[in-house]
């Protein structure tokens, strides 16, 4: 599968790259002909930062941040929004503060909670919420509705890639949408896929994390 992989750099930074595989994959939550790797922007520190300073640049004058909370192993990019968002400058809105980067626990259900020491870092603060990747918008609501249940507001969603524009009024800022792709992204409910009704077999489970061949 590895000799498949296509290289793909942004529009908005080329020094942010990713590689997409075209095929037949599983999601949590669907069915996608597109597996998106983004091992390079997440775990090589060049290629984050780029990734980390063109995000924040959406919310650097415009955005109060007191918590980045991180999906899918965005850790290293957050912590560099977060510098980048504290930096002191005469129109920045967070210069100075300390940012939080909170990575949150999933419980046996799937469900997404925050231990008692770090929920202070949710109440009442204004959440940035960064993931790796949104196909149907799913992954986004669950993780709003977390933070909403422990008393955060979200005041932004931010991701490496997303194939929706939009998710609770607010704007999905990625660095890489459909648009980006050399095929068209598609998404399908597993079971109305067309892929499964041709007697495709699926190639990989994916998720934000990487892929896993079946």
């Amino acid at each position: 599968m590895e000799s498949r992989l296509k290289d793909i750099r942004s529009t908005r930074n080329p020094k942010a790259r990713i590689k997409v595989m075209n095929g037949h994959f599983a999601t949590s939550h669907s069915h996608v002909n597109t597996y998106i790797d983004m091992s390079t922007v997440k775990c090589r520190h060049n290629n984050a930062r780029e990734t980390a300073k063109t995000l924040a640049d959406r919310y650097i004058n415009t955005t109060p941040v007191d918590t980045i909370i991180c999906l899918d192993g965005t850790e290293v990019i957050a912590a560099f929004m977060a510098e980048m968002l504290a930096e002191n400058g005469v129109m920045s809105i967070n210069a100075g503060k300390n940012i939080s980067v909170v990575t949150p626990e999933y419980g046996s259900g799937g469900q997404i909670i925050f231990r008692d020491n770090n929920q202070r870092m949710v109440k009442n603060m204004q959440v940035l919420l960064l993931c790796a990747s949104t196909t149907t918008g799913k992954t986004i609501a669950q993780a709003v509705e977390c933070i909403n249940y422990y008393g955060g507001s979200v005041c932004g969603i931010a991701a490496i890639f997303s194939a929706v524009k939009e998710s609770h009024g607010l704007e999905v800022n990625a660095i890489f949408s459909g648009e980006d792709l050399p095929v068209k992204y598609e998404a399908f409910a597993p079971w109305d896929c067309p892929y499964c009704k041709q007697g495709m077999h699926v190639e990989a489970v994916i998720n934000g994390f990487g892929y896993s061949k079946i």
